[in-house]
C-alpha cells in the first residue's frame, strides 16, 4: 500500500525525532568516554566537546594500580555472579507453583507476596534482623536479603501461565512426568526469554547495587566497586590515589579529574557489553510477560 505524502512527512518527523532523543541519551556516555582519555587539562577547560584531545590513559593507570580498587571489583563479580544465580533459582521456585491452576491456594500465597511490595518492616527493623541472623559485614549480605523479587516473580509466574501451552504440560502428565521433570525438562527450555529478562534485571540490580554495602559492610575487604565508585565521585577520597608529593596540588586534582571519568567507563563496561546479547531475549520477554493477562 503506497504511503500518501503526509504519511511520508509523519514517519520522516517520528525518525529524525527519535534520532535526536537518541543523540541527547547517548551523548553523556560518549562524553564521558572521551574525557577518560583525553587530556585532563583540556577537559577541565571545557576544551573536549567531540573528539578527544591529546590522548592520555592517566585515569586508567591510577585506576589499576589501585588494589583496593581492584579488590571491590572483584567483589562485585562475585556478588553479581553467586547473587543473580540465587536469584533466578528462587524466581522460578516461587513463580512456577503459582501459575500453577492446581496449586489451591495460591491466590492467598500471591496476594501474601504482593503484600510485600507496598509494606515492609523499615531501614532499622530490617538492620535488627539482619544484625540478628549474623550477616553484618559478610558477604552473604550483599545476596541473601535481596534473593527474590515480587515483582520479577509476578512477572515470570505470568509468562508461565501465558506462555507455556496448557495442552503441553497435559501430555507430559500423561506420560508420566513429574512436576520436577516438567520444570525442568519443558517449562524452563520454553522460557529463554523470560529467563533472559530475569538475569538481565537482577544481574544489573546486583552491579549497580551499593547501599546494601553502606549499611550493613564496615571491611573495606568487602566492599563492592559501587562504594569505590561513591567515595571517588561524591566523597571527593580520591586523593588517596595520587600521590600529591610527586606534582604540583594542580596536577594532581586534574589526575583525580581523569580518574572519576575512568572509573565510571570500567565500572558500567561489563553491563554496556552484556544487554545487546540479551536485547531481543529482553524485548521478547517483557511484551510476553506483563502485557498478557
Amino acid at each position: 500500500m503506497a504511503e500518501s505524502p503526509a504519511d511520508r512527512f509523519v514517519m520522516r518527523s517520528i525518525y529524525i525525532l527519535l534520532g535526536i532523543i537518541s543523540l541527547i541519551v547517548l551523548y553523556p556516555i560518549y562524553f564521558v568516554m572521551i574525557a577518560s582519555i583525553s587530556n585532563p587539562e583540556d577537559v577541565m577547560l571545557g576544551n573536549v566537546w567531540l573528539w578527544p584531545t591529546d590522548l592520555s590513559f592517566v585515569g586508567y593507570e591510577r585506576i589499576f594500580e589501585n588494589n583496593e580498587l581492584m579488590k571491590g571489583y572483584l567483589n562485585t563479580i562475585l556478588y553479581t555472579f553467586f547473587g543473580t544465580a540465587l536469584n533466578v533459582v528462587m524466581t522460578i521456585a516461587a513463580a512456577y507453583p503459582l501459575s500453577r491452576q492446581d496449586f489451591k491456594g495460591r491466590n492467598v500465597f500471591t496476594m501474601m507476596i504482593v503484600f510485600t511490595m507496598f509494606f515492609s518492616g523499615g531501614m532499622i527493623p530490617t538492620y535488627l534482623l539482619i544484625k540478628d541472623l549474623g550477616l553484618l559485614d559478610t558477604y552473604w549480605v550483599m545476596i541473601l536479603p535481596t534473593a527474590v523479587s515480587v515483582w520479577n516473580i509476578l512477572i515470570m509466574r505470568t509468562f508461565f501461565q501465558n506462555s507455556i501451552p496448557k495442552e503441553l504440560q497435559e501430555a507430559a502428565f500423561l506420560d508420566g512426568c513429574s512436576n520436577m521433570k516438567l520444570l525442568i525438562r519443558i517449562i524452563l527450555p520454553l522460557s529463554g526469554p523470560v529467563l533472559a529478562v530475569m538475569v538481565l534485571f537482577y544481574a544489573v540490580g546486583h552491579w549497580n547495587s551499593y547501599f546494601n554495602a553502606l549499611i550493613y559492610l564496615s571491611d573495606r575487604d568487602k566492599y563492592p566497586l559501587q562504594l569505590f565508585l561513591r567515595e571517588i565521585l561524591i566523597q571527593d577520597q580520591m586523593q588517596n590515589m595520587v600521590d600529591l608529593g610527586s606534582d604540583t596540588f594542580s596536577r594532581s586534582l586534574m589526575e583525580v579529574e581523569a580518574i572519576k571519568y575512568a572509573a565510571v567507563i570500567v565500572t558500567n563496561l561489563p553491563m554496556l557489553l552484556l544487554y545487546p546479547f540479551l536485547q531481543k531475549y529482553f524485548i521478547k520477554g517483557v511484551m510476553i510477560g506483563a502485557i498478557k493477562g
